[in-house]
């Protein structure tokens, strides 16, 4: 118990020490996901492996082949009938692979001009999810619960337990209109316990890990190289406008829905499911 006479300044102390202790914990406290084929890219050859701490990838980008397009073109994203298995609800599969095709169109746009017909593109991107590792649901309202908890007795945030993490794995690809592959990833990330929040859905974890390989691919295309080194560079004022909810750059984004901005973040916080927010109706496949 704290001395009354420490007050708040006495949790100072302790905040400054937990907080890196977190992060060292969070490196390790990870949902272990594989890489995954789904035979859905044109060659798997000559790709560079990244094997981070959080992301591992393989992963390949013909810089000099992006210089001269100008148009791009977005399936929404499909899902693999061994990833299916693992999701009970269509819905939740749906909107998993939709947060994908939105957050790749968004990042695009930061380079390209994205259309709405693959007839019109110099590129076009695909993008099939291989494997979704389900949140344990019960875990992660367990894990709130207690967070929310703890907050009222001491203003030091409090990690989610480090059990029935999910995770996600995908695979995409941009070809030219001949069908030549410009760029190509396969990609896996489980969820941590001390940045993921806990959401009580068998999605929770995976709908947020959509968005960061829609970013993680789109990077790789808009800079034409690795997105995995390098600080992080400030957002730019489409894709922080599209993250709030707002218009998307280009009307071809639309058929993504719109990002559920600050209003999903306030229920991530409480663990309300990612389906309670983000309601729009998911793409159909071409």
């Amino acid at each position: 118990m704290l001395h009354p006479r420490l007050g708040l300044a006495g949790i100072q102390p302790c905040r400054r020490l937990i907080a890196p202790a977190l992060l060292a914990l969070s490196l390790g406290g990870c949902a272990a996901v594989p890489l995954e084929r789904a035979n859905s890219l044109t060659s798997y050859d000559s790709l560079t492996s990244n094997n981070g701490r959080l992301t591992k990838a393989n992963y390949r980008v013909a810089s000099t082949d992006l210089v001269s397009t100008r148009t791009i073109y977005i399936e929404p994203t499909k899902v693999a009938g061994g990833a299916a298995l693992s999701i009970k609800k269509s819905s939740d599969q749906a909107l998993v692979a939709n947060v994908i095709s939105r957050a790749l169109c968004v990042g695009v746009s930061d380079r390209f001009v994205v259309v709405e017909r693959k007839e019109d593109a110099d590129l076009v991107v695909h993008a099939t999810i291989t494997r979704i590792v389900p949140t344990n649901a019960t875990m992660a309202g367990l894990s709130t619960a207690t967070s929310l908890g703890a907050n009222f007795v001491v203003p030091v945030p409090v990690p989610r337990l480090p059990m029935g993490l999910g995770g996600l794995s995908v695979e995409a690809e941009a070809t030219t209109r001949e069908g030549k592959q410009i760029g190509a990833m396969v990609w896996a990330r489980g969820a941590n316990f001390v940045t993921t929040s806990a959401r009580v859905s068998q999605i929770g974890d995976a709908y947020l890990l959509a968005a960061s390989f829609g970013n993680d691919f789109s990077k790789m295309l808009v800079t034409g190289k690795t997105p995995f080194k390098g600080l992080p560079k400030i957002p730019s004022a489409q894709r922080i406008k599209s993250g709030l909810g707002g218009k998307p750059k280009y009307p071809a984004c639309e058929k993504f829905g719109r990002s559920p901005g600050l209003v999903d973040f306030a229920a991530s916080q409480v663990g309300m499911p990612p389906s309670w927010t983000d309601r729009q109706r998911p793409a159909q496949g071409q």
